[in-house]
């Protein structure tokens, strides 16, 4: 009524009977950050504790708050709990991951499906170094278990070092007994939340690669012929393909440069001017 009629606020208040002070009042909230770091920090910490249990932990610490902006804090953060339906699943953590910052920190595992020219389905399992970006294995096969994935597992982490952090989906394969009881005291693995493959971006991203530059491009006969193909892409992945976000090095180029980067220098050797 104001801008359309060129009422004054008076006026335009009396008709649509609204007080003036309510049109003028604005909002003050205050600094909450402290608070809500704090609630980020319960969450994690008690990952199926609901608002409500996490406020009496709150208010246990001296920090009155009422119970409705307690709930719009806690929409706000995201930090709701997704109710478990069916059979039990290993979850993650609801705090987020830190980026890797060196090679063998973080490794990711995920799976990619195919088919032979005859119609058989196949799996390809495979292992990302998030750091590098280099494909550590594409195993092929028609059946790719929890026993499996564990063998290969055992395999590369005697061949490279024990990556600190495993990253995967909550699928069967990587929720088994058998992956449970090797990870456990040996490193951590963090599973991502179920629906949101972003969490697990290195390796799905590595996946539309393979499937575009490889699997889309071939068509396979026998399950030894898809091996053969999908390895040799591989070490071509790894030594001759360009990556941008490496800077248009290759993953072992890359990798290379970093272990050369945090070597020490060797006796003898000239160091920025100096004589060692």
């Amino acid at each position: 009524m104001i801008e359309r009629h060129g009422l004054s606020q008076r006026h335009a208040c009396r008709l649509v009977g609204l007080d003036r002070s309510t049109l003028r009042y604005q909002r003050k909230r205050p600094d909450d950050a402290a608070l809500r770091q704090r609630l980020r920090d319960l969450a994690a910490e008690r990952r199926r504790f609901g608002y409500r249990r996490l406020g009496w932990m709150l208010a246990r610490e001296g920090h009155a708050i009422n119970h409705k902006k307690l709930y719009r804090l806690y929409r706000e953060e995201r930090l709701m709990v997704r109710r478990r339906r069916g059979r039990k699943r290993a979850l993650g953590t609801r705090a987020p991951m830190t980026l890797p910052d060196a090679i063998n920190q973080r490794w990711s595992l995920d799976f990619v499906a195919d088919a032979l020219s005859d119609g058989r389905r196949f799996r390809i399992f495979c292992i990302v170094d998030d750091f590098s970006r280099e494909c550590l294995a594409t195993v092929v096969d028609t059946s790719l278990g929890g026993v499996r994935v564990v063998r290969e597992l055992e395999r590369l982490t005697t061949e490279r070092l024990l990556p600190r952090v495993v990253v995967s989906d909550n699928g069967t394969e990587l929720t088994s007994g058998a992956v449970l009881r090797w990870a456990t005291g040996r490193l951590q693995w963090h599973y991502i939340e179920p629906g949101k493959p972003v969490q697990n971006a290195f390796v799905e991203s590595f996946n539309s690669k393979l499937r575009d530059e490889c699997l889309n491009e071939h068509v396979f006969l026998t399950l030894a012929e898809a091996r053969e193909t999908i390895e040799e892409w591989r070490l071509d992945y790894n030594h001759c393909r360009p990556h941008s976000s490496l800077g248009a090095l290759t993953p072992v180029e890359f990798a290379a440069l970093k272990e050369q980067e945090t070597q020490p220098p060797q006796e003898g050797e000239i160091t920025d001017g100096l004589y060692l």
